[in-house]
């Protein structure tokens, strides 16, 4: 049953969560993994992290996925604001339009894809394939990102293109169980979705705990932008899905993606966002 205002409400209050999250992993973000893992303040994100997925996936039992997934841009319009906030700092006004071309963009792209219909459930070859495209995507951005002195951009795309596969395999599941219930996760093809399912989203925390080493705007953006591409590439690939309006939605959405790339080459051009994150030192004294 559609209930459009309960969608929007748990929408909001997701992005909320997530925008949270973005904070305080930016603050923490000049420790190295080993040493996050005994902070109360980056499983505090942790947390924030999960309830922002769970709030997602329940807005979908009351509205259509054209309404919920696009709200979703809305992690970066609260999380930058919330994080000059935190460093006591004013919004440049690059940054602002920086955002605002990155959520129109991508707000173009996820209304053109969400309006050609719902991902649907992968079969065992084609969810084999995506995995190991996937994990050799994933393998060369988590190489380019590790190189000494390389932009923090390229760990924020891995954890999108995670996160965007995460999705699509969630999606997968969810289908599966609906169909044949709970013994359903017991097929091999399920229960192979639900460990990558795992495992992506672990590592797409753990590129995006890297990317915030540069800031928080940009890499969140090109991880906001990147998450639904993926997500509605293995849609138009795999699943025979197609963009609304044929010939005129594909230009709109060339164009909406063009304005989102333009807005994240502000963000990332912004002085501002370059040191977003309180010093490392302040940030562990409190």
């Amino acid at each position: 049953m559609e209930l459009p205002w309960v969608a929007l409400v748990l929408s909001l209050v997701s992005a909320v969560a997530y925008a949270a999250a973005a904070v305080v992993q930016e603050r923490v973000a000049g420790r190295p993994i080993s040493v996050l893992v005994w902070m109360p303040t980056w499983w505090a994100a942790i947390g924030l992290n999960g309830a922002g997925a769970l709030l997602h996936v329940l807005a979908l039992r009351y509205g259509p996925l054209s309404l919920v997934q696009p709200l979703g841009v809305l992690t970066l319009v609260l999380a930058v604001p919330l994080g000059a906030v935190v460093a006591r700092r004013a919004v440049g006004r690059v940054e602002w339009h920086g955002m605002a071309l990155t959520v129109f963009g991508l707000g173009g792209i996820l209304a053109l894809v969400s309006a050609a219909g719902d991902i649907g459930a992968l079969g065992a070859g084609p969810l084999i394939g995506l995995l190991l495209v996937a994990g050799a995507l994933l393998t060369a951005l988590g190489g380019w990102s590790a190189v000494p002195g390389a932009s923090g951009l390229w760990a924020a795309a891995a954890g999108g293109v995670a996160f965007g596969v995460s999705s699509a395999l969630t999606q997968t599941v969810a289908v599966h169980v609906g169909e044949g219930g709970v013994a359903a996760l017991l097929r091999p093809t399920v229960a192979l979705a639900g460990v990558a399912i795992v495992a992506l989203t672990s590592a797409g925390l753990v590129f995006a705990q890297r990317s915030y080493r540069d800031g928080l705007a940009a890499p969140l953006a090109v991880s906001t932008l990147a998450n639904p591409v993926a997500a509605a590439t293995i849609g138009l690939v795999l699943l025979g899905e197609q963009i609304a309006g044929g010939t005129v939605g594909a230009a709109v959405a060339l164009v909406s993606a063009v304005g989102a790339g333009l807005g994240v080459g502000l963000l990332a051009r912004s002085r501002s966002v370059e040191t977003v994150a309180v010093p490392v030192d302040k940030a562990y004294a409190a």
